[in-house]
């Protein structure tokens, strides 16, 4: 049974201040997510036509800014539990500007891949997972699912403000001059709030005797995390889980227009997925004061394999493609929001982000890696094969997560039973 090395409980975290913090990571996650990623779709086509480059080799880079974020997961989750998120976001944020900057300035293919490499990793520095290491360290158990919620939740609609906004941008200033506003706004609002809002939890501020027993204390934590199997079954649910959204949300519209909908229409129906994210957030928050997380997570990733396993049969109609596309979308941000929940309560806070680092970095992977993974087996199998194999993800990861909280249930048990 794995020992979890928590921080010491302090009820005046939070408070007023802490508050403030939710507030200003809401609005930096919010605009982080809609410049440095999801104006990109937007841009794809202009950028790809303005560098007489493919689609495919402009997409490309993409792919290598999830990586490098992947990349950075780990090093981050360090610094993050050793000196906090202040400087580290404050830093991510300004250098996160200036390569906005740069990317409107770019002439070739290889300049556009070393730009967004570099967006890579300052959105490893100024994205969810460091939001969620601060929260962590600032909110007590009963606290932290709200402040966390709350974040998710502003932050899930980053697409439907920041898509729009990128295409009227573009209709109006070009590709280039669309970059230069979002650089911008990206810098005005982040900056100031990382710099000016983002500080250690009281209780990380207090002096320690030495330097050494937290350190110590980390490395303990991290590596009972490691040394747990619950941990690898988690990550394994969390993999499968990444790899079917991601491919989902990239392939939906093809998919769509290949049963017959209206490229309008499949645009639309695949917009659904952003303001689902939110409700699933909104219900697994709901739920989770009569059920365990594990339990509401594994049942949404359960009606997702139902959903996508009934598109064949129901997404050739209007109605059909929408109730599938709401059953799948339930489940496409939950796990960003159970996954800090899961990992304080198992792991505890004195390591939160460095055993978060070590989660992200596969999943991320897995979440650039699979769209194009997907896109080879479509001259093979076509959509059904690439659905059948969404389908098995989610089952593998309904299963994993069920296994996961198992294994708690039966450490509740041993740790309440009689000697």
């Amino acid at each position: 049974m794995t020992t979890s090395t928590m921080a010491p409980a302090d009820p005046t975290v939070g408070g007023r201040h802490g508050w403030r913090i939710v507030a200003a990571l809401a609005i930096t996650s919010t605009v982080g997510y809609g410049t440095l990623y999801y104006a990109y779709s937007v841009l794809l086509s202009p950028m790809a036509a303005s560098l007489d480059a493919s689609t495919t080799a402009v997409t490309g880079a993409l792919t290598a800014s999830v990586l490098a974020g992947a990349l950075m997961a780990i090093p981050v989750g360090r610094w993050l539990d050793r000196h906090g998120g202040r400087a580290l976001m404050s830093a991510g944020s300004i250098t996160a500007t200036c390569l906005l900057i740069s990317w409107s300035q770019v002439q070739t293919v290889g300049q556009l891949y070393a730009v967004m490499i570099g967006i890579g990793i300052t959105g490893a520095m100024v994205l969810y997972e460091p939001a969620f290491a601060v929260i962590v360290s600032w909110f007590t158990p009963d606290r932290r699912p709200t402040a966390l919620l709350a974040v998710t939740v502003v932050a899930g609609f980053a697409s439907t403000i920041f898509m729009p906004l990128t295409g009227l941008l573009v209709a109006h200033l070009g590709w280039r001059g669309a970059l230069l506003t979002l650089a911008a706004i990206h810098g005005v609002v982040t900056v100031p709030l990382h710099t000016l809002t983002i500080r250690k939890a009281p209780h990380a501020t207090a002096p320690a005797p030495t330097a050494r027993p937290d350190h110590t204390r980390r490395r303990a934590a991290a590596r009972a995390a490691t040394h747990d199997p619950r941990f690898w079954i988690l990550a394994a649910a969390l993999i499968a889980h990444g790899a079917a959204t991601s491919t989902i949300g990239v392939h939906l519209v093809g998919y769509l227009i290949s049963r017959g909908h209206p490229a309008t229409f499949a645009a639309t129906a695949a917009g659904l997925l952003g303001v689902l994210s939110v409700t699933g957030r909104l219900v697994l928050t709901g739920a989770r004061r009569r059920l365990p997380v594990t339990t509401i997570v594994a049942t949404v990733f359960a009606i997702q394999a139902a959903a996508v396993l009934a598109m064949p049969l129901a997404a050739g109609s209007r109605v059909g493609a929408v109730i599938t596309v709401t059953g799948f979308g339930l489940g496409f941000g939950i796990a960003s929001l159970a996954t800090p929940a899961l990992l304080a309560a198992r792991y505890g806070t004195t390591a939160y982000a460095t055993i978060a680092g070590r989660l992200t970095a596969p999943v991320t992977t897995a979440k650039a890696a699979a769209p194009l993974l997907a896109a080879t087996l479509l001259p093979h199998g076509g959509y059904h094969l690439l659905l059948a194999a969404v389908t098995t993800a989610c089952l593998l990861a309904a299963v994993g997560m069920r296994a996961v909280g198992e294994g708690q249930d039966r450490q509740r048990l041993a740790a309440t039973s009689p000697a």
